[in-house]
């Protein structure tokens, strides 16, 4: 999915993020509170932070001027021509819950299009289709996977690409990927050059990459191919594209979708994101995160890259002292250019 297609950006929107605002649950509703480039955020729902500004949630003097609300009412009246309702979070168990539901139509016939994260899809109900029908608006479901017709298994044409092809990959899940791939985007286009970038979750497609899926939705037969599918479509009139990886392949319980990555981008040059104080996964408390040495050492031999760079989220000086890679912390000064020009000399030799 490419949403910068369907909105001619960035577009008055609201984000829904009850409860999770600033949290982890939450991270769709803040990554595109910061970070998107389709939507441009005019007011947050999250009725256990409303008073308070974004910037102040999330600590970002960016996005302090945009107000926390407590309902959709509010948030209408602070951005009374928005033109979106992103539902920013999905909640555990993948039902939407009962007491959003007034919000969301709330949103509907004020005119909103709706962009949902949600597990279930509102396209495939009649009633939210109905609704929108009448309201004239569209429900773009994110998650969605690409129709049967369209999935086939990777076959090697990735490798005709003359574009260098970065992936971003990490030791655990929840370690600053998309963050990383955005910044090295955001980055490359400083710098003059005309980079793209490809999502494989919920939150980069939101925040605008030029193609994307929900990778862990796809048929497990068909996620190499679908992953160089949008990579071919983003590498079509760029110099370079950077692609988001998920999990790990240390990880038990992801590892699949992780080489499914791997091998369907067949990256140039991979850059590796490292929380090391990490020692347990997230959500996991009982798989260790096998650590950075041993993920370069998995990724060196399922695939023709190696790992150029570190994205870390210690400090960049001392982390670089421990490895025999460039480190960035990309939150840190000079972090994401240190990161940028180590992938920049492997992919230009």
């Amino acid at each position: 999915m490419d949403l910068r297609t369907e909105f001619d950006g960035p577009v008055p929107a609201i984000v829904l993020a009850e409860g999770e605002f600033g949290k982890t649950g939450g991270k769709t509703a803040n990554g595109v509170t910061l970070h998107s480039e389709v939507f441009d955020v005019e007011a947050v729902v999250d009725s256990t932070a409303a008073g308070r500004s974004a910037g102040d949630v999330l600590e970002d003097d960016g996005v302090e001027d945009v107000p926390v609300v407590e309902s959709m009412t509010e948030a209408l009246d602070v951005s009374p021509n928005a033109d979106v309702l992103v539902i920013g979070v999905a909640p555990a168990g993948g039902e939407l819950p009962a007491e959003w539901r007034s919000d969301i139509e709330t949103a509907i016939r004020s005119g909103c299009h709706v962009v949902s994260g949600l597990h279930v899809f509102l396209s495939d109900d009649p009633d939210w289709r109905s609704l929108a029908d009448e309201a004239g608006v569209t429900l773009y479901d994110v998650r969605k996977p690409p129709a049967d017709g369209d999935l086939r298994v990777g076959d090697g044409r990735v490798d005709d690409l003359e574009v260098p092809i970065v992936l971003t990959m990490g030791t655990d899940c929840a370690v600053g990927k998309r963050t990383t791939t955005f910044e090295l985007y955001r980055k490359a286009r400083e710098r003059g050059i005309d980079a793209a970038w490809v999502a494989t979750g919920q939150t980069g497609i939101m925040v605008g990459a030029h193609s994307g899926v929900v990778i862990d939705r796809v048929p497990a037969d068909f996620t190499a191919g679908a992953v160089e599918d949008l990579v071919c479509d983003a590498a079509a009139g760029h110099e370079i594209v950077f692609v988001e990886g998920q999990a790990s392949l240390s990880h038990r319980a992801y590892s699949g979708v992780t080489l499914s990555i791997l091998h369907g981008s067949w990256p140039d040059a991979v850059v590796l994101t490292d929380d090391p104080d990490r020692r347990t996964r997230t959500h996991f408390d009982r798989f260790d995160v096998w650590g950075e040495a041993t993920e370069r050492s998995l990724i060196s031999q399922l695939c023709d890259s190696d790992v150029v760079a570190v994205s870390t989220w210690d400090d960049q000086d001392d982390h670089s002292a421990r490895t025999d890679v460039p480190v960035g912390n990309v939150f840190q000064p000079g972090g994401t250019d240190r990161i940028l020009d180590a992938v920049l000399a492997e992919v230009d030799e």
